[in-house]
């Protein structure tokens, strides 16, 4: 048995934990001072971009082979975390990026991942992902986009809805029909670039919270594009779309597990400051049982979130079995510390009072962001049939 003291089995290693002071400072130092204004204008975080490029952490899930970081799972879960705790919408730069280029990463030939991951870890393009459609939000398997084969090109026609950072990403991972005959077997992904002909957005939605990153509808007409940008095999791409949602929901519960943090600390050092009835608000029992109960909700979170990334990275250096265990804990990362960050966050806002409703305290933009976590990458009523069909 392993002495006390070096008993590492429940705590991230030294390196994660370095990680996290160094992307906690950048955080503060070059993202946090931006947050408001990004947020009341609506405005792409560049500031955040080009710190994150500068300190190779836009893009840490990069293997190193295509001069990424090749960092893994539980690391890239702390960079998210740490960015959202000051700004949730700059967190969308690394946790989207990974989201994008990780079906390149699983079912991806040599060249394409060459091609695409190359860029992407030099901090020369961002990538999205797109398989939502109008008409298809949960039942991605309805969508409608085609793809048809034609000589040495495919051409692509639809609509995409909710893609995040459109416009400004160079580089869309697309979920597009094949063979209608086949519902979900019939489904094909592939690379599409911004330059491509035929290639446009819609006007950004007006959203309630992650103002500060872009959401638009992808319009494909008659995009011609080369054979070789097919990601694996035609009819693999609703599976390694849903694979790749097992890897990224953990990247989700990491932006919730960062906004939560972010609340919290802020409503900790408020309610000692603040004075009522001749004391610090924080001396009276009512507020340190909400606090309690904020921050209980955030560390079950954390640990079911870590464990999740334990897997996803167990996953992906070949574990046996360890795909359905990912399948449930994902999902239930994702859901769990997303449903604990909604209610972190508002009661945020209550312990401020007054002041929680205004913009001039930071923790009504938090509870605005908190939300969409419940609702993007599946929705948590999707993540509760997801864990039903996987239960452990």
């Amino acid at each position: 048995m392993a002495g006390s003291a070096d008993f590492d089995l429940y705590r991230p290693s030294e390196e994660h934990e370095m990680l996290r002071e160094t992307v906690r400072a950048l955080s503060e130092a070059k993202i946090a001072p931006y947050a408001a204004a990004v947020d009341e204008e609506a405005r792409f975080p560049q500031e955040a971009l080009d710190a994150l490029v500068a300190s190779d952490l836009h893009a840490i899930h990069v293997p190193e082979g295509y001069g990424g970081a090749g960092a893994d799972a539980l690391a890239t879960v702390i960079v998210i975390e740490e960015v959202a705790r000051v700004c949730a919408s700059s967190s969308l730069i690394p946790a989207v990026n990974k989201l994008g280029s990780l079906p390149v990463m699983l079912s991806g030939g040599e060249d394409l991942k060459k091609k695409y991951l190359t860029p992407l870890a030099k901090g020369d393009a961002m990538f999205s992902y797109c398989l939502s459609e109008p008409d298809a939000g949960s039942d991605a398997g309805g969508m409608t986009t085609r793809a048809v084969r034609d000589g040495d090109h495919y051409v692509l026609n639809g609509v995409k809805r909710w893609i995040t950072n459109a416009g400004v990403s160079e580089y869309y991972t697309v979920m597009a029909v094949t063979d209608p005959d086949r519902r979900t077997k019939g489904i094909s992904a592939f690379v599409v670039e911004k330059g491509d002909e035929g290639v446009s957005f819609g006007a950004p939605e007006k959203k309630l919270g992650i103002k500060g990153s872009p959401t638009r509808e992808v319009y494909l007409d008659n995009v011609r594009i080369p054979a070789d940008r097919l990601i694996g095999a035609e009819g693999t791409g609703f599976a390694t779309a849903m694979k790749t949602l097992d890897h990224t929901r953990i990247t989700i519960a990491a932006q919730a597990l960062g906004i939560a943090q972010g609340a919290l600390d802020y409503a900790k050092g408020y309610v000692q400051e603040r004075k009522q009835f001749g004391k610090p608000i924080g001396d009276f029992q009512g507020v340190q049982f909400m606090l309690a109960d904020m921050a209980m909700k955030l560390e079950a979170a954390r640990q079911l979130t870590y464990s999740a990334a334990a897997r996803s990275e167990r996953v992906s250096g070949g574990a046996t079995g360890a795909q359905e265990d990912l399948t449930f804990f994902g999902a239930a990362a994702k859901c769990f510390a997303s449903d604990a960050a909604m209610e972190i966050t508002t009661d945020a806002v209550q312990l401020l009072g007054g002041y929680g409703y205004t913009r001039d305290y930071p923790v009504e933009r938090m509870m605005r962001d908190a939300k969409i976590t419940q609702i993007y990458e599946g929705t948590n009523q999707v993540q509760r049939i997801v864990m039903a069909r996987n239960l452990p």
